[in-house]
């Protein structure tokens, strides 16, 4: 069974989940967010299952924002050669988180998922962030829909990186696409893109694992984290776009750094 949270711990499970819906489509690692703040709250999961399954929240968020232009898209599959190449761009960039996290996931969850690793990613990370929003690149692409399949490639072995706790999926998605020319809207954008097959799959590869070890109070608190990260998700993904072309990820890095430091001198102290 999964033993889950002394004393009840709906309200541990909401704030969790809020975390997850605030940090999973920014370049910040939510997952390495929910494991540091689980481990300072004394919050366990069997198999860090809640920790995965909450992201249904945020995947459904996404979702949601792009309805109308996920529907478009179906409607014309079949006769708009730019759907279908952005539609392949896409597949083509999730390729290689799911043949890595399949072949790698009891490597991930029993020996990456770890505070100390994820300290580390998100200061490392928070110092890559700077070097990369203060280079002077020079963007090509300012659609994410027009993006090579090249360069979705360079995007998805990119996102293989942040299988380690801390890295961000959405920074390294981001950072992918940024070195390959896209602007900072775009590169965002298409990381948002990316991120619905890749948390779906994520979502359903380790429900699959584990759904006879939960229980109905395991369903419970995952269903509270899931509606506070739906909701947190849609405030996210709703202003993202705009903070980002403006402001860039300056302030990104700035939190990597402070929470990882943070982090590093709580575990030293506490453990």
């Amino acid at each position: 069974m999964m033993q889950v949270f002394a004393g009840g711990d709906l309200f541990e499970a909401a704030i969790l989940g809020v975390v997850e819906g605030l940090t999973e489509f920014i370049p910040v690692s939510s997952t390495g967010h929910l494991l540091l703040l689980g481990h300072f709250m004394g919050f366990e999961s069997n198999g860090k299952t809640f920790e995965v399954l909450v992201q249904l929240g945020a995947i459904l968020a996404i979702v949601l924002v792009y309805f109308h232009r996920l529907v478009s898209m179906a409607r014309n599959f079949r006769t708009d050669p730019a759907v279908r190449r952005f539609v392949l761009g896409v597949f083509v960039a999730f390729l290689p988180a799911v043949a890595i996290g399949a072949f790698a996931h009891g490597f991930i969850k029993n020996v990456l998922f770890n505070p100390w690793i994820v300290c580390v990613s998100l200061i490392v990370g928070g110092f890559v962030l700077f070097v990369i929003d203060n280079l002077r690149l020079q963007p090509k692409y300012h659609d994410a829909t027009h993006f090579p399949l090249r360069n979705c490639v360079i995007i998805g072995l990119a996102q293989c990186v942040a299988m380690i706790p801390g890295v961000s999926r959405s920074g390294a998605t981001i950072v992918g696409a940024l070195l390959t020319g896209a602007d900072k809207r775009s590169a965002t954008e298409f990381s948002f893109f990316l991120a619905m097959p890749t948390m779906a799959a994520a979502f359903s590869y380790d429900l699959l694992k584990n759904y006879q070890n939960l229980d109905a109070n395991d369903v419970a608190l995952i269903s509270i984290g899931f509606v506070t990260a739906f909701i947190a998700g849609l405030v996210v993904v709703r202003s993202l776009l705009s903070f980002v072309s403006h402001y860039g990820f300056g302030l990104f890095a700035w939190w990597r750094i402070i929470v990882g430091s943070a982090g590093l001198a709580g575990l030293l102290v506490f453990g």
